[in-house]
């Protein structure tokens, strides 16, 4: 017999539901460390057999229901599927969305509702940092970015995309008949019991408004500098400058690398009740235990530069800057770590010692730059292989002297690209280059030398990122595709 699965609500609120049923039937309950006694007794009504129980600690209990209800919810094509794409939906679309709820409990039938409540509960399920709704001439098309890749999820017909930017647009209280000019909004919402936090940007564009909603998790469990991936000699280098009384660490990439992943590691390790740890972020993408966060809000002139002097005057032994955008916020960050802070900012640039030729470009006379910069790590984030499906490839010697890799190398590994990518890999970890400011490097900076001859120098006593990827691409850890993708620039 056949046990229907009870209501979302009944197993957030009780602390039980079930698990799974066998073929025998015999039911398995998933039970928390603070289920009501009664509810297990009711749910073991439902079975004429003995039930087993599958004992859960809180946390481990929500990520349980959001699996289990994931899965009952109306699947993202099911949904299209019910979709009518009339105007007269939008009376529907248009109505006000009350204060943030859990999805997995919302009573919105609206089918366009339901269409955005599945998207977003089935982007967090997948691990999706980002969700593009793009209108093309024929057809609407939906993507995830997951593991830093863009993968199309659904393409529904082009007549349902200004249903769904009206919907997107009032959760996140922008102006739904503005159409001509971007916009930035924010969603709060939670899926099954866990807060998210969505940063949503429109623009206009030829067949309509192009959205892309950010994901950010923000009780996402912190890495520590070893899980990131830091090599040995990574390490090493990352625990003295951890140990520094004062001076710039600047962390270097494109959007996505990781950077804040890293700042966020360091500020971890340094967080003691000792020490007073404070940031000035653009968005606060996580939030740490004891330490100070501030938001950057430019609507009301709430800059960097602005809260970063704020932050001087709290008396703060370490400082993370989000990012160093202007001439203004460098001077102010400079400024600091003279004067005895430990600051962590990142910089737009594609190598560690492009930060040096950055801020020179931003204005920041060379003799300051190279008193204050301690550091300039540059990184990558690569996809991890499955090592459950992950397949070895033959080298060429063409191929292996275009990977760079030793002679005595016959083979790596690689996807099997006869399955999907979400199988072929599981997760990412970064690529590292750590340069260190030395004696020889401050004089060419003086000299104010070009950025080759600056990275010539580096590179005699630090290794460039090609040699973290080797590494990894070796030990088997990803693949010489994405080392290639990652390291093209």
């Amino acid at each position: 017999m056949s046990i229907e699965l009870p209501s979302y609500r009944f197993a957030k609120n009780r602390g039980a539901t079930i698990w799974q049923q066998d073929d025998a039937g015999v039911l398995t309950l998933a039970v928390s460390e603070k289920a009501n006694p009664a509810a297990i007794a009711e749910l073991q009504r439902l079975s004429d057999q003995p039930v087993k129980l599958k004992f859960l600690s809180e946390a481990e209990y929500r990520k349980a229901i959001q699996k289990i209800y994931h899965h009952q919810q109306s699947m993202t094509e099911d949904v299209v599927a019910d979709l009518d794409s009339s105007e007269s939906e939008l009376a529907q679309v248009a109505e006000v969305l009350a204060e943030p709820e859990d999805l997995l409990e919302s009573k919105d039938d609206a089918p366009i509702i339901r269409l955005i409540n599945a998207l977003l509960a089935d982007a967090v399920k997948m691990g999706a940092s980002d969700i593009h709704v793009e209108p093309g001439e024929q057809q609407l098309s939906i993507r995830y970015r997951v593991d830093g890749v863009l993968q199309e999820v659904l393409t529904p017909d082009r007549a349902l995309a200004g249903l769904i930017a009206s919907r997107i647009k009032i959760m996140s209280k922008l102006e739904i008949a503005e159409k001509r000019l971007p916009q930035d909004g924010r969603i709060s919402l939670k899926i099954a019991g866990h807060p998210i936090d969505v940063r949503v940007s429109t623009i206009p564009g030829a067949f309509g408004e192009r959205i892309v909603m950010r994901l950010l998790d923000k009780q996402t469990g912190q890495l520590s500098l070893k899980q990131l991936g830091m090599n040995d000699t990574h390490l090493a280098q990352m625990q003295q400058l951890l140990q520094l009384p004062h001076g710039i660490v600047l962390v270097t990439g494109p959007t996505g690398s990781g950077k804040t992943t890293t700042l966020y590691a360091a500020l971890e390790a340094l967080n003691e009740r000792s020490r007073n740890i404070m940031t000035i972020e653009d968005p606060i993408e996580y939030h740490l235990d004891g330490i100070s966060q501030t938001q950057v809000n430019n609507r009301i002139d709430m800059s960097f530069a602005r809260g970063l002097r704020a932050i001087l005057r709290q008396d703060p032994d370490v400082i993370m800057i989000g990012e160093i955008r202007d001439l203004e916020t460098a001077e102010i960050a400079i400024q600091a770590s003279l004067t005895g802070h430990l600051v962590f900012s990142t910089l737009h640039t594609n190598t560690a010692i492009g930060a040096v030729t950055r801020l020179i470009d931003m204005g920041v006379p060379p003799f300051l730059l190279a008193s204050s910069v301690k550091a300039m790590i540059a990184q990558r984030l690569v996809r991890r292989l499955n090592p459950q499906h992950r397949i070895q490839q033959r080298l060429t010697r063409q191929s292996r002297e275009a990977l760079g890799l030793p002679a005595d190398v016959s083979f790596i590994y690689q996807a099997d690209d006869q399955l999907p990518v979400q199988q072929a890999y599981s997760g990412r970890i970064g690529i590292y280059e750590i340069i260190t400011m030395t004696e020889g490097l401050k004089q060419l900076i003086h000299q104010q030398n070009n950025e080759s001859e600056l990275a010539a120098e580096a590179h005699q006593y630090f290794a460039p990122m090609a040699v973290d990827a080797r590494e990894k691409l070796l030990a088997g850890i990803t693949s010489a595709d994405e080392i290639m993708r990652v390291l093209s620039d």
